[in-house]
């Protein structure tokens, strides 16, 4: 198996004292993600992909803004493949960032 690409991200340091439970939040949402697609609740994955949306940009995390976005039109739509597709992006952005802090 290939190992994926590690990702650096440079965060303002003043974040690094709360960054952690973002991200662990992050976690808890891929397993919300499961659920949800189980039991088809879009309004549930519309509004977590709505916040995913607003809050990543704010904490420096752009790919996470992108992912939201992405999961938000979906669940409008109905798509659970493709809100599936953006859980495993995400898993995968999670497993490989390496956060660097510095005072911006």
């Amino acid at each position: 198996m290939v190992e994926p690409d590690r990702i650096s991200v440079v965060i303002d340091q003043d974040l690094e004292s709360i960054l952690p439970g973002y991200l662990a939040n992050r976690q808890k949402d891929l397993l919300q993600i499961t659920k949800d697609l189980q039991t088809g609740d879009f309004v549930s994955l519309q509004t977590m992909g709505h916040r995913m949306k607003g809050s990543g940009t704010g904490y420096g995390l752009n790919e996470v803004s992108k992912i939201g976005q992405e999961m938000e039109e979906a669940a409008k739509a109905h798509d659970g493949e493709q809100i599936s597709k953006l859980a495993a992006e995400l898993t995968t952005y999670l497993q490989c960032i390496d956060i660097v802090y510095k005072e911006l």
